[in-house]
């Protein structure tokens, strides 16, 4: 299996890098190559592009087919947009890291799906629900294959 990482060198991206190559996955970063000495994955393929730069980051995937992307770098609708057209044709499932931050306060412990996207108190979650509801209208009319991963709790060992 291919499978590309859309930065791959932060705290959740190397941990899932490191347990991909155990696996015996083909593992990509696509990242601008300047911080991959601080989580260094090793037995990983890099392609170095600015994924702002969709130009440069479609030349450089340009002979690239993979199996899955996962994206940890969409904070905002924009890039979304710019994955969707980047990734359409080019794989066969897109994960977006998205954030538990994104769901309600509640007083009830159990969060479910059923659970509202909503947080009035932090920019960078409102931006994450936006970046979820651009790539679920956008994929749903164009059948872009996705998946949302709201991560809880993360740790640095």
């Amino acid at each position: 299996m291919k499978l590309l990482f859309i930065g791959g060198t932060g705290v959740i991206s190397s941990a899932c890098s490191d347990l991909a190559v155990e696996h015996g996955l083909e593992v990509y970063h696509l990242n601008r190559g300047k911080t991959a000495g601080i989580r260094n994955t090793k037995e990983v393929n890099t392609i170095y592009a600015d994924i702002r730069n969709v130009s440069e980051t479609s030349e450089a995937i340009r002979n690239h087919h993979f199996d899955v992307v996962v994206d940890f770098l969409a904070y905002e609708p924009s890039h979304i947009q710019n994955a969707i057209a980047l990734f359409a044709g080019k794989t066969k499932q897109y994960i977006l890291i998205s954030t538990a931050s994104a769901y309600q306060t509640t007083e009830i412990l159990a969060v479910t799906e059923d659970t509202p996207l909503d947080n009035p108190f932090w920019e960078y979650s409102r931006n994450k629900i936006a970046c979820e509801k651009v790539l679920k209208d956008t994929a749903f009319k164009s059948s872009f294959p996705f998946t949302i991963v709201r991560p809880s709790h993360t740790r640095n060992n």
